[in-house]
């Protein structure tokens, strides 16, 4: 993936994120202000995402997205919203990313 690609891939989860925390905070406090803005970002990430998959594939570009959200969503989950998830769920995470990476990273016959 060329460096274009790479930071179209960094603005689409950098917008995916920002959604969800918007999404997590308009749980917490529903207003129309913050449902909009989720929508705008949602929007914008997947604006992106389309000119990822026109210029890689659609299996390159929502595989290695899938797997930086699921990354860095948890991440903000359990470090900024104090979530706890208990050990099953937990493993399931990283088996997920497991498999995810295996599907992105390993050579192809």
């Amino acid at each position: 993936m060329a460096i274009s690609g790479v930071l179209q891939l960094a603005a689409s989860t950098l917008a995916f994120l920002l959604a969800a925390v918007g999404a997590k905070q308009w749980a917490i406090s529903p207003t129309l202000l913050k449902m909009v803005f989720t929508l705008i970002l949602y929007t914008i990430g997947n604006l992106i995402m389309l000119r990822l998959v026109r210029d890689f594939g659609m299996a390159s570009a929502f595989t290695l997205s899938a797997l930086l959200q699921l990354v860095a969503v948890n991440a903000i989950a359990i470090f900024y919203f104090s979530e706890e998830l208990p050990s099953a769920q937990l493993a399931g995470i990283l088996l997920a990313i497991i498999a995810v990476g295996l599907i992105t990273l390993a050579p192809s016959k």
